[in-house]
């Protein structure tokens, strides 16, 4: 059977450490916590689990923390999660299988990552990320944030570790049930310091640079970055990170008022292989708020009809799939006088989201429309 040892950074995690320990009991073999500097209780907790604790300088490096604790592993693999992480009950025992089955050639297993969730509590995003790695291949952890192992290198073999192996993809599936209420700036914070060092931004971090402004409204600016990466660095990117740079590029421009150009983003992603289903149903969003509504319709259909490319390692948000097509197409049928088909889309999307009161509000207003109209859907 191979062995793990969970390797975890951590801060000030008191109110989620146990949780998340605790659902790994039976999965981990040994437990090494780096702490950045915690002053509540975080220690304490921890110490309820191992005695691996030690204190490691916070140098706004993730990358170099992560480092740290993997240093001191000493199983077969490494494994690493955030203290808001959980295992669930059924992927714990998926996880426990794996160790008993995993042969001694993988270099690395992928597990699917889901970082938010819908009001039902199904995955709303998810992706596969590098979750367990042989300690003897030698990789490290890369970038001050956004870090990530490039599990690529130990193909070739990495730095004084072992050539060869294989990646494993695995159905597991790790949930990040944050509890922090406000997103903060410490990651934009770190990028910004990295250009006033003089730091060149590979193309990767580039694009999330570029998505940590868009998330903190920073529009223009948000703009400039996604082009720069799509005009001048798009040979050294992941195409599903061209796609999303196109997407929250023209996010950024429409608000500015520019939708022309936000369109012409949008169908650029294009270029990158089948409509991604949140392209089309911003395209469709577009032409709604403009009253092209059969264009609109068009795209909403489209986006429930392209399936995510499995294997493809998309960031996957099947919500753009179902229930915002849904709704979006209720909207689109009812404004063209279409009340039957317009209220089977509403009643789609309540089986995706049986507690939206949106899909209720809808129920209400076909209910007055057939009691008007005397008509019956369909």
């Amino acid at each position: 059977m191979a062995t793990i040892s969970l390797c975890m950074i951590v801060k000030n995690e008191e109110s989620v450490l146990g949780r998340c320990l605790d659902s790994a009991l039976g999965v981990a073999d040994e437990i090494i916590i780096a702490d950045t500097g915690s002053s509540d209780a975080t220690k304490e907790t921890a110490a309820r689990y191992t005695e691996q604790i030690f204190d490691v300088e916070w140098k706004d490096d993730f990358s170099a923390a992560r480092n740290a604790a993997f240093a001191r592993a000493s199983m077969d693999y490494c494994m690493w999660l955030d203290a808001d992480d959980v295992i669930q009950d059924s992927e714990r025992q998926k996880l426990i299988k794996l160790k008993e089955e995993l042969e001694p050639d993988v270099l690395a297993v992928m597990m699917k990552y889901a970082t938010s969730f819908d009001s039902a509590g199904r995955p709303a995003f998810l992706f596969d990320r590098e979750r367990l790695v042989r300690r003897d291949a030698g990789l490290m952890w890369e970038g001050r944030v956004h870090e990530v192992i490039d599990v690529q290198k130990g193909l070739k073999g990495g730095p004084g570790g072992t050539a060869g192996g294989r990646i494993l993809y695995s159905d597991i599936r790790i949930d990040h049930h944050s509890v922090k209420q406000t997103y903060t700036k410490r990651n934009l914070n770190i990028y910004e310091a990295m250009l006033r060092e003089g730091e060149t931004l590979d193309a990767r971090h580039q694009f999330y640079y570029g998505r940590e402004l868009y998330y903190h409204g920073l529009d223009e600016r948000a703009v400039e970055v996604f082009r720069e990466l799509l005009e001048t660095k798009e040979g050294g990117a992941w195409v599903e990170n061209l796609a999303d740079a196109c997407r929250f590029c023209a996010i950024c421009l429409r608000r500015l008022g520019k939708e022309r150009q936000a369109l012409d983003c949008l169908f650029h992603t294009f270029c990158y292989g089948l409509p991604r289903p949140a392209v089309c149903c911003e395209i469709g969003s577009i032409c709604l708020d403009k009253g092209r509504l059969s264009e609109a319709e068009y795209w909403y259909r489209q986006a429930m009809d392209t399936p995510y490319e499995a294997g493809a390692g998309a960031f996957v948000e099947p919500q753009y799939q179902r229930e915002i097509p849904a709704l979006q197409l209720t909207v689109c049928l009812d404004r063209q006088g279409r009340y039957g088909e317009a209220e089977r889309f509403n009643e789609l999307a309540g089986r995706y989201q049986p507690d939206s009161g949106a899909v209720k509000q809808n129920r209400e207003y076909f209910r007055r429309i057939r009691q008007k109209t005397g008509e019956n859907p369909g």
